[in-house]
């Protein structure tokens, strides 16, 4: 047999590596000697850390499940909410209602305060993208890659700009927001609400796995086998929008995970998208959770790094080696025919 007719023991094997990751969370310290300890918390530090271990499986399975959506949707291996911009403009989204809650006083931080404007930030960046992408002959991959550059550059300005003119106190908060940061503590209402998403884009990538693989294809043969690729696309579309907002509006723009964790599981599963959604968003939780549990045990210049830098850290050489791979890497070659 063949990986991609073997996923359980794949799904198997992810299960026991993000628990591990899990539990590692929970039990790693570094007390004030310096050291590196690992035991099992007292009630009150247990609870922090739950915290953290929650935002940081919610983040990381909706930034997995984005990006393999929009791999498939674009049939670009290079796709990625972070890459682009989906997470720029959800950090749009975010920082423009936070000066107006401040400037009008009216929007309050409920369920839907920061998702929803994350949301509408999302959609409209990763729809700029795609059509700054669509040449005659279909989308181009460098050519979105390209326009995710400049819608990126172009929401990080406008981010900027508002960050220096909210109120001063609220200025450094921000900024940590903005670097990637798993919280050990999250407003309920947020958390409750990324988690819902995170669960439903779960389901709804399953449920769509065989469409996704359709449409893998080029377009003739999928809508020879039935498929409405402008129908999906448009859902898959809308739905990695939400799931990138969902985990900026818990931890900030974290670079690459949707760029990695896909291509981690279709090492291990195969290229089919239902065991491959389902592996994405258990590598998601390998990659946050597991990088919060390093940063714990790294302190740099006084304090420790945020988990940002270290996803970027990763991601990035593997983005340089599947752009320096060329037409075989991001086209849509053999590589993505189920």
């Amino acid at each position: 047999m063949t990986r991609q007719r073997r996923p359980w023991l794949g799904l198997a094997i992810l299960s026991l590596t993000a628990l591990a990751a899990v539990l590692l969370r929970l039990v790693v310290a570094r007390p004030l000697d310096g050291s590196i300890a690992f035991g099992w918390p007292t009630a009150d530090v247990a609870g922090l850390r739950t915290g953290a271990v929650l935002a940081g499986a919610c983040t990381g399975i909706a930034l997995a499940i984005a990006g393999a959506m929009l791999q498939a949707l674009l049939r670009n291996p290079l796709a990625d909410p972070f890459i682009l911009g989906g997470s720029s403009g959800a950090g749009l989204g975010v920082m423009a209602a936070t000066y107006l809650a401040h400037v009008t006083g009216v929007l309050a931080w409920t369920s839907l305060g920061a998702v929803a404007p994350a949301s509408v930030g999302a959609v409209l960046a990763l729809v700029a993208v795609t059509a700054l992408g669509h040449r005659r002959t279909g989308l181009d991959p460098l050519s979105l890659v390209l326009a995710g550059v400049v819608v990126s550059a172009m929401c990080g300005a406008a981010i900027m700009f508002l960050q220096q003119i909210v109120p001063h106190g609220l200025r450094g908060d921000l900024v940590v927001w903005m670097m990637g940061r798993v919280p050990e503590t999250t407003p309920r209402g947020v958390l409750a609400t990324a988690w819902v998403i995170a669960v439903g884009g779960l389901v709804f990538g399953i449920a769509l796995g065989r469409a996704m693989d359709a449409a893998a294809l080029d377009d003739d043969e999928a809508r020879s086998v039935g498929v409405s690729l402008g129908r999906l696309r448009l859902l898959l579309l809308v739905a990695s929008g939400i799931l990138a907002a969902a985990a900026v509006a818990v931890a900030g723009p974290l670079a690459f995970v949707g760029l990695i964790a896909p291509h981690a599981a279709r090492i291990v599963l195969g290229p089919r998208h239902a065991p491959l959604v389902a592996g994405s968003a258990l590598c998601g939780i390998v990659l946050v959770v597991g990088a919060d549990a390093i940063r714990q045990v790294l302190e740099i210049g006084g304090g420790r790094l945020p988990v940002g830098v270290l996803t970027a850290a990763l991601g990035g050489p593997l983005f340089l080696w599947l752009l320096h791979r060329g037409p075989g890497a991001t086209g849509t070659g053999e590589e993505w025919r189920p």
